[in-house]
């Protein structure tokens, strides 16, 4: 992907990129923002395409562009009927499998590997064995699971795709493999888990091993599960859950939940599902999950700001998990447009949910209906610092203190304020968030000041010398996009105007505005 913006760096620029997520605390080293596009391949086979400023693309590039990390992959032992009719929904067999963790490994992506234990959809409601283990006896069922998963951990490390985490079983609050697996019958449940997590590491070494409820809000329900599954010796390394605001609880319960799960069973928590409506159009006609009861329910705005601030405060709430236990969060199905649907008709009736074909999901996307990327997926290298510098030179996603050469003062926000219209100011350098900037992909420079997202903007998007540089919402328009230029002056896009001190003084509290470029040092600045 080339981006839109080309801005040449001088020497003295020295940009330093890292992730930061806000300043209650700044995510670990490792943080995931990851992606789960397991429709992708139909969707792409059925004509739909991919924009980044109007530009084609491969959507998983676009995503591992913008700053996604990691993929998780669903897996389905055999989503066809006996005639061979696929069941849909990604139809997400052991070959797509391997090919979307080939495609994620050659951009640098680390791969979650989801085994449902299923042929189709499994989630706390229903957990249908496979078709060729519904007649085996439970020794046997034990011992399919342990050779399954093995073998297609030795599948996919053979075809230079080894998972880097594996989910043995998919939302498994009630248990897996139904009935022998079920919840009523803790005992069998462990040694099936057992079973899967011994296939894994048969298969390859290193892998860590995630295990999987929804529910993500309800600490009860996740003390209880593993409680069960601790008290019976089950071996893991991450607590995944599965969090959607309208069905699991508030962000004050899931921030509860993560803090205490993590400290009683000493894990790692990672969100492997969550996602956020921008909109409550519907692309393909035919119905949505996401609703405006929904969004009235959850408090964010079904809007792309609103599906933005949901994204923040969700990833906020994992990297505040205390002793660097949150790992990170995965956006499901973030490229599922178009016409192609959950279940065909052969795949409804191997679960029995005569629901009807459609994609109810486009509205949760990441990619509006036409495939174009929305700007909530700049988000993503605001936490992992992706989303920029991808060899062309732009430094978009780069972060930290814009210094003022001449003054060697920072670009500062007064006493780390968040509201709009203030002006701002050039301040000793000490290292806090309202002295953090990002250099996005889009050309914005955000700052985290006061824990919410604001942008450097152009007064009245005004283009006269002495214009007041201010920060405020973030909308897109060209009076907060930004050149950095060669010799360290920040430009305006619309009005051309360069970033100065006023008067070249070197005070604290030193008003920023726009003036004419002239090269001399209080319009020199430094970022990083």
């Amino acid at each position: 992907m080339r981006r839109t913006m080309a801005v040449a760096l001088a020497a003295t620029m020295c940009f330093v990129a890292f992730a930061t997520a806000s300043p209650a605390q700044a995510a670990r080293s490792d943080f995931y923002m990851g992606v789960d596009p397991g429709t992708l391949i139909e969707v792409e086979a059925a004509g739909d395409r991919f924009y980044d400023n109007g530009a084609e693309g491969d959507a998983l590039e676009i995503m591992a562009d913008s700053g996604a990390n990691l993929v998780r992959l669903r897996l389905w032992n055999d989503p066809y009927s006996s005639s061979g009719q696929p069941y849909g929904g990604g139809t997400n067999d052991l070959d797509k499998t391997i090919e979307l963790a080939q495609r994620a490994k050659a951009l640098g992506m680390d791969v979650l590997l989801d085994f449902h234990y299923s042929d189709f959809w499994v989630d706390p409601g229903k957990q249908n064995k496979p078709k060729a283990w519904r007649n085996l006896s439970f020794s046997e069922l034990v011992e399919a699971v342990r050779t399954y998963t093995r073998d297609v951990i030795d599948e996919m490390e053979a075809a230079g795709a080894t998972p880097d985490i594996v989910q043995v079983g998919n939302e498994i609050t009630n248990g897996m493999l139904w009935p022998d697996g079920s919840t009523d019958n803790w005992s069998q449940l462990a040694e099936l888990l057992k079973a899967g997590i011994e296939g894994v590491h048969q298969g390859a070494s290193g892998i860590e091993i995630a295990l999987h409820l929804d529910r993500g809000g309800n600490n009860g329900a996740y003390r209880n599960w593993f409680d069960n599954a601790t008290s019976r010796g089950v071996p893991f390394d991450i607590i995944a859950l599965s969090y959607y605001p309208y069905w699991h609880g508030t962000l004050s319960d899931l921030r509860y939940n993560l803090n205490d799960v993590s400290a009683r069973y000493g894990k790692d928590v990672l969100i492997v599902e969550t996602a956020y409506g921008y909109t409550l159009n519907d692309c393909d006609g035919r119905g949505n999950i996401f609703t405006s009861s929904h969004a009235n329910e959850s408090g964010y705005p079904a809007t792309v700001q609103g599906q933005t601030d949901f994204l923040r405060d969700v990833a906020q709430a994992v990297a505040d998990v205390p002793n660097d236990r949150g790992r990170g969060i995965v956006w499901w199905e973030p490229a599922w447009i178009g016409d192609t649907t959950w279940a065909t008709s052969a795949g409804m009736s191997y679960i029995n949910d005569q629901a009807g074909e459609s994609n109810s999901w486009d509205n949760q996307a990441l990619f509006d209906c036409n495939g174009n990327k929305l700007s909530t997926l700049d988000v993503f290298g605001e936490w992992t610092g992706g989303g920029g510098d991808d060899g062309d030179g732009d430094g978009g996603g780069d972060t930290g203190e814009l210094r003022a050469v001449g003054a060697d003062k920072c670009l500062d926000v007064p006493s780390q304020t968040t509201q709009t219209g203030t002006q701002v100011q050039i301040y000793d350098c000490w290292g806090g968030a309202n002295q953090q900037w990002t250099y996005t992909d889009s050309g914005e420079l955000t700052v985290y000041s006061g824990g919410s997202l604001r942008c450097l903007d152009a007064e009245g998007r005004g283009t006269s010398a002495g214009t007041a540089a201010i920060i405020w919402t973030c909308n897109g328009q060209s009076n907060q996009q930004w050149n950095l230029n060669a010799d360290g002056s920040i430009s305006g896009v619309h009005s051309g105007l360069c970033l100065d001190v006023d008067g070249g003084s070197t005070a604290n509290g030193a008003a920023v505005v726009l003036w004419t470029c002239n090269g001399r040092t209080n319009q020199e600045w430094t970022l990083g």
